[in-house]
Parts: structure tokens; sequence; C-alpha cells
């Protein structure tokens, strides 16, 4: 390694989950990039960043492979100097009773040798916010979100206290919203009282994005924080503060020329609406079957097809359907094997349309992306403006350029794919 060195380091635990963050932390004004697993030590692009974000796949892996993984993250950021690791995770707390939140959390925090860690997984701008220790989207606790239909991780309990204890070996406790009202010093002592106590885990409560900067305030000290992306609206005032950021755009990425396409793998009823939202307008639209899939059908060759015969527009290829339909298809394949095969077709999909020419990609679906960057053997992503809250606009790294959108399940409007398309293009209208 060389020069000074990053300031703040993230390991996201799912590639969506990694633009995420990185897009909160461009907007806070540090110069972010965002690697695709974990670079080499020399990689030029992490040499002017302040903040680095490793991009794993571990969030439905088994809890130890997560770990070793997480660490190894967690070794190559020290070595790149940074002061500051942030563990990322889902806002909604993506997780299954085993893991892998905890675990990983407990390994991290012994790594660094600190007794109390905080979990803040709060991003108030996208309606994540937790109150008396319980999640909610929206108006809706957790367990009635539609998260709980979730193929791979159904979240069935909005108490995180209760979710996070079951999958750790310390003990958990919790910062209540007074608390964080009364602001940093407050927090700081909550904090310091339950190290006394014995406590490890700590959920905080926080309902706007001022709570979160609370808690970056009061979590100044500390060299590990775990969270959703909301947590890092708080954590570069504190290198500001000393005048230690550089001050230059952060946000600012060259424009890619080439075209375009939308694919779609997650299942999520946000996803289900935008691919309706495309339908409905009449754009082309191509629909993975899973059960021909897994039947051997020739369905990623008709897909390019699909594309072939659309050169003169944008097209949408989808593996989205509406939960019911998802039932039947895990119900006849098995989830995870559902999800692999879906993957797989999509990443294939990707490269062969890199292949002809398209150099912009919207991609839906934290596992969908995850397999599509890979495919197209993307390293490293430069980060830029949000296109919308927690989904910002990416440019790879590397010989050949790749406007990205990468975009969390949940994530975005209804037009979400419209002004993705826009703003991959230049288009700032």
């Amino acid at each position: 390694m060389s020069g000074r060195g990053a300031f703040i380091g993230c390991i996201a635990d799912d590639f969506t989950g990694a633009t995420d963050i990185a897009s909160t932390l461009v907007r806070a004004g540090m110069k972010t990039v965002q690697s695709i697993g974990i670079p080499e030590a020399d990689d030029p692009m992490i040499a002017d960043a302040e903040a680095i974000v490793v991009a794993l796949k571990s969030r439905t892996i088994a809890a130890g492979d997560a770990v070793e993984q997480s660490l190894a993250a967690l070794d190559f950021l020290r070595a790149a100097g940074c002061r500051q690791i942030v563990f990322k995770y889902c806002s909604t707390f993506d997780s299954t009773e085993h893991g892998n939140i905890g675990p990983v959390a407990e390994a991290l925090a012994r790594a660094l040798d600190q007794q109390v860690t905080i979990a803040a997984p709060s991003f108030p701008a996208n309606g994540r916010t937790v109150y008396n220790g319980h999640l909610f989207v929206g108006h809706a606790l957790l367990n009635e979100s539609g998260m709980q239909n979730h193929p791979l991780t159904p979240m069935k309990d909005a108490n995180l206290v209760r979710v996070l204890q079951a999958q750790s070996k310390g003990t958990v406790g919790l910062i209540d919203f007074p608390t964080v009202l009364k602001g940093a010093e407050h927090v700081r002592a909550a904090i310091e009282q339950a190290q006394a106590e014995g406590t490890t885990l700590l959920v905080v409560d926080a309902i706007s994005e001022a709570d979160l900067k609370v808690i970056g305030q009061a979590c100044h000290d500390h060299t590990l924080i775990t969270g959703g992306s909301g947590i890092a609206l708080g954590l570069p005032e504190n290198f500001r503060t000393n005048n230690e950021l550089s001050g230059a755009d952060a946000a600012v990425l060259p424009v890619v020329a080439g075209k375009d396409v939308v694919l779609a793998g997650s299942g999520s009823l946000r996803t289900n609406l935008q691919v309706a939202r495309w339908i409905e307008a009449k754009r082309p639209a191509y629909r993975i079957d899973v059960m021909k899939l897994a039947a051997g059908e020739p369905v990623v060759e008709e897909a390019i097809a699909f594309f072939d015969a659309h050169t003169d527009q944008t097209v949408l290829i989808y593996a989205t359907s509406p939960a019911d339909e998802l039932r039947q298809v895990q119900a006849a394949i098995g989830a995870q094997k559902a999800g692999e095969m879906v993957e797989h077709a999509l990443g294939l999909i990707a490269r062969s349309l890199r292949d002809r020419g398209v150099r912009r990609f919207v991609v839906a679906g934290g596992e969908t992306s995850g397999a599509v960057v890979q495919s197209l053997d993307v390293k490293g992503l430069r980060i830029g403006a949000p296109i919308a809250p927690g989904v910002p606009a990416t440019v790879s790294t590397g010989d050949m350029s790749l406007a990205l959108a990468l975009k969390s399940g949940n994530f975005g409007e209804a037009d979400f794919f419209e002004k993705a398309l826009r703003a991959l293009s230049g288009d700032q209208s």
C-alpha cells in the first residue's frame, strides 16, 4: 500500500448493499470506490480513495464461510490504512436464524478487540426505521412488510434484539429512541454502561437521518460499526471536522456510450411494481420461465434472440414474479436451486449482451447484481450520484468501462428503470 490510506473501510454482505453504502458516503462528500471481492493490495483504483467498500456475496452462505470472507476483507482494509470499519448489511436485516449478521459482527469485533458494537440498520430515506428495537418498513412492521415472504431470508420477527440474540453468542441490548434524542453524549454514555454490564451488541433506535448522525458522532472512536447504509451518513463528518477530507466533488463520473439493457431477478414487491410499469408502457420485455430453465430448455438463447430482435429499443429481461408464483416454483424445485438458476442465466445473458455492445446495465436484485457483475468480470466500481435513495450510478474500473445501476430489490419508485437508464446515459433530467 502507498499514499495516505483511506479513512473508512466497509465490508458489505452483498453487491447492491455495497453500492448502497458507497452512495451514502459519496453523498456525504467522500471519494469512494467499491471493489467486487477483495482487491489486490496494489490495485490502482484505491490509490486516492477516502472510503473503500468491499462487496462480498456472503449474506446467505454458511455462517462460517461468511466469517472467513469478512475477516479476509478486514485484513485488506486494515492494510489499506482504514481507521474505521463498517460491516454493512441490509436495512431490512436480511438474515437467517443462524446468521450471518451476528456471527460476522462478533468475529470482526474480536479481531479488532472491541468489546461492544452497535447495530444500526435504519435507513429513513427508504422507509426503514427502528423504534423500541423493532424494525419498520414504511408504516409496517418488518414481518408484515412482504419481507416475511423473502425466498432466501424470510424475516418473520420485527424485534431485532430477539433476532440478533438468536444469531449471537454474546448478550444483545438496546439503546432506545429517548436516549438517541438526547444527543451523542447520552448515546456514548449508554454504550459505556452496556459495556460495563457485559453487553456485546447493541441495537440502536433511529427514525431520522438526524438520529443516524447523532449515532455516528457518538461512535467517533469506535473502530467497528455495523448497520445499514444510513449509518454512514454521520461518519464522514468525524473526519471532516479534522480537515482530513479532500473536499473534491466525489460524484463526477464519465459518460459511457453504448447499448443498454435492464435485467431483473428480484421477487420483491417493489421490483414487481417496476416490471409491471415497464410492461404496461408496452416496452419490450422477455420473461425467464424458471420451470423451463429447470427442464433444460434454451431460455438463455431465447432471451438473447429477443434482444437481437429489438436492437432499436431497450429490452427488459426478467425472472421477477409475484409471491404466489414464486412459492409454486420453489415448492417444485427448491428456493435455493431456483435462485441459483436465475442468477446463472442472467449472468450468461449479461455476458453475451456485453459482447453485443451493451455497455449500460440496470440490474434489480442483490443476488442478481452479484451474479451479473461477476459474469461481466467487473473488479471495481467508481461511485457516482444517486439515482434513487441507496442506488448510485456507477462506472466500472479496468480496460472496458461499463455503466451499472445495481438495485436492491425493494429500492426505487415504480419508474426506477426509466430513471436509471437516463442517469447512466448522462441525461440528468
